[in-house]
């Protein structure tokens, strides 16, 4: 490992408000959800790695309205994730994702301060850039995690589900048979050990899978759903399977074509 220098850059890992791709007449200053200490460490970069190049000058048109920037927009440096951890993620440690990472992180060897970003909420939590923070350690950069929300944290805590023993297991599979397998396979685990299982899907198929659900859990399962949190429009349900059933005006009230966060368990 590469001993950290005083002349190096800082990896900031900077999380952005969770409305991305949701339509919005006048979208809330990201005050709304980022301290300020967040916005005044974002003004400052000028030399980031994102998820969405596009996503990410809007999020910083949108920090420039209420905090400033050190640059103007057009002279940010902002390189994308290879496409490969967009397509298979880049969680996993692999040779060429992580080679390719140290590359991107040249100018925090040369001494400027990076931002890590992706489209919504924070990186590498649900979303590419774990290859990053991994090259950041090994070149001995110093990695900061910045304070700003966290869908899965603000679904678990509002579902009422075991917050000590939890697990994201990230998406489930979408071929029908293979689906019901898997969400067999984490009831089971969740009503033996108790711990809760949290996975996400993509809105247009956020109602398939809560009918997946609804059909495959036993009735004494409990299941919760938040759906656009943080958003105006949020909502967040927990119940037992039997009395989703039963209360059918639930599904409807939920924001399915929206982020949702799905969790089941005891």
């Amino acid at each position: 490992m590469s001993a950290h220098s005083e002349k190096s850059g800082v990896l900031y890992l900077v999380p952005t408000p969770l409305d991305f791709g949701i339509a919005q007449d006048a979208p809330a200053p990201p005050g709304q959800w980022l301290p300020a200490e967040t916005l005044s460490a974002t003004s400052r970069l000028t030399h980031w790695v994102t998820e969405n190049a596009k996503s990410t000058r809007a999020f910083l048109k949108r920090v420039e309205a209420v905090a400033g920037l050190a640059v103007p927009l057009q002279a940010q440096h902002i390189v994308e994730l290879p496409r490969a951890a967009h397509k298979k993620g880049d969680h996993a440690p692999q040779p060429d994702s992580d080679a390719q990472a140290r590359e991107l992180l040249a100018p925090a060897l040369s001494g400027h301060d990076m931002g890590l970003v992706s489209e919504a909420g924070m990186p590498a939590i649900a979303d590419p850039g774990s290859s990053v923070v991994r090259a950041a350690h090994a070149l001995g950069l110093r990695v900061v995690p910045l304070t700003g929300p966290v869908s899965l944290m603000l679904a678990l805590a509002a579902s009422g589900l075991n917050g000590q023993n939890f697990a994201f297991v990230g998406y489930v599979p979408q071929d029908t048979s293979e689906r019901a397998q898997r969400l067999r396979e984490l009831e089971a685990t969740a009503l033996k050990t108790g711990q809760t299982q949290i996975f996400i899907e993509t809105p247009y198929r956020n109602a398939a899978l809560l009918q997946a659900l609804l059909q495959t859990l036993h009735p004494h399962t409990r299941l919760a759903v938040c759906g656009a949190l943080t958003l105006p429009q949020q909502v967040c349900h927990s119940a037992l399977v039997s009395e989703w059933k039963r209360k059918a005006g639930r599904q409807d009230s939920l924001p399915l074509d929206a982020p949702c966060v799905f969790l089941l368990g005891r």
